[in-house]
């Protein structure tokens, strides 16, 4: 919610109406594809902002992130949310938002990140 313009309804979290985070509990069909590996925990679903960046994301790290069929070839990946540290998971949101928003505002959020706090340029 820190991020510029964003929302929250019903779990899920939007930059000017473009999904960028939700949680999604795991479904039938997730279930039967993932069979023994399926997760019983907290899932966060976050988009990418491709397929080569999800691909990275699930190679480094199998053990929290995953994907199911529903997802093959989407930018998102799912988050097993007990497994991730608090400041990957502050990187992945961040990425995600800047994934969704739109450019002016996305460059205009990173401009802010370069200026002093409280200072001027």
């Amino acid at each position: 919610m820190a991020l510029p313009e964003t929302t929250e309804d019903e779990r899920t979290w939007r930059v000017r109406k473009k999904l960028v985070a939700w949680e999604r509990p795991l479904r039938a069909k997730d279930y039967e594809a993932l069979g023994d590996a399926a997760w019983g925990g907290d899932i966060l679903g976050a988009r990418t902002a491709d397929q080569g960046a999800k691909e990275a994301l699930l190679a480094d790290d199998p053990e929290v992130y995953f994907t199911t069929p529903h997802f093959d070839g989407y930018p998102a990946i799912l988050v097993r949310l007990e497994r991730i540290a608090e400041a990957e998971l502050a990187e992945l949101l961040g990425e995600a938002w800047l994934a969704q928003a739109p450019k002016r505002l996305a460059q205009s959020y990173l401009d802010s990140l370069d200026r002093p706090q409280g200072g001027t340029t």
